[in-house]
């Protein structure tokens, strides 16, 4: 069903029309007049006022008449419509959504905490009022479905090697991509309840408690491990380059062994966690 806009009649006029008709009708009786022309008369200013209603600033009325939809009302203001229709008021201001955590299992069957804020309105009233039984609770079921469905077609963390060219796209590191493919599914799934999704974005995320530790572990090993290979890399060109330069310059001439051994001391002193204590050795290198 599409929405259709329905045209109502401004009701100020009408508000003071009914007015007079059911205090005209009822002072007329009251005097001495004819009770049945009284009786009609107020009975016409009272279905007048009750056809009268309130449409305030992004809000909608959507009517039906006997089942059957006959438009909806935005005009802004005090509109009068047939008083056989029935009304029923939509509020189309931006909700948000704040979705509870949820534990779920990721791609690699890791299980995580994870919620999402959800900012929507109503945007085709006729789909909200008859497609679904309950759009409220409809935006809100969709969304925690669609939340456990992209945390389990992705992991928490990268596995892959930090220098590969191509690395995987997941939860942690890729939150602009997940946001935006979150929004797409919403749009889709909540579409057919003339809902529009104007933002969502992911507001928690962590690993489940009973292996937050352990996990915490594997990441402090994995920058260890990373922050000694940029280590190692540096120290292998710094040796590379003093070797290079002493060649180059003339400096003194080393044969393989002796290059061997300053390879060895240079590495150890840029490598070592603690600063080295230099020993001087009196003798030869040789004995």
């Amino acid at each position: 069903m599409i929405e259709k806009e329905l045209r109502s009649i401004s009701g100020y006029l009408l508000f003071v029309i009914g007015l007079a008709l059911l205090f005209g009708g009822i002072v007329y009786a009251i005097n001495g007049g004819s009770p049945v022309t009284g009786l009609v008369t107020g009975v016409t200013g009272f279905v007048i006022l009750i056809g009268l209603t309130v449409i305030n600033p992004n809000e909608a009325v959507v009517t039906t008449f006997f089942g059957d939809y006959m438009g909806t009302m935005k005009q802004n203001g005090l509109r009068w419509v047939n008083p056989l229709f029935r009304r029923k008021k939509i509020s189309l201001r931006a909700r948000n959504l704040n979705g509870q955590k949820l534990k779920v299992n990721d791609k690699l069957g890791n299980p995580i905490e994870i919620a999402a804020v959800v900012v929507w309105r109503v945007g085709d009233t006729a789909k909200s009022s008859f497609e679904v039984d309950d759009y409220v609770k409809y935006v809100e079921i969709q969304s925690e479905a669609a939340v456990r469905h992209l945390a389990g077609i992705y992991a928490y963390d990268s596995m892959e090697d930090e220098e590969a060219d191509i690395q995987e796209v997941t939860l942690r590191d890729g939150s602009g991509k997940i946001n935006e493919m979150l929004e797409a599914e919403l749009t889709e799934r909540l579409s057919r309840a003339g809902i529009d999704v104007l933002e969502s974005r992911i507001s928690h995320l962590a690993y489940a408690p009973e292996i937050a530790g352990a996990m915490l572990q594997r990441q402090q090993a994995s920058a260890v491990v990373a922050a000694r290979r940029q280590i190692v890399n540096g120290a292998v060109g710094m040796v590379d380059m003093a070797l290079a330069m002493l060649s180059e310059k003339g400096i003194v001439q080393l044969d393989e062994e002796r290059k061997a051994a300053m390879v060895s001391n240079l590495l150890v002193v840029l490598c070592g966690e603690k600063a080295a204590t230099p020993i001087l050795n009196a003798g030869t290198l040789y004995p």
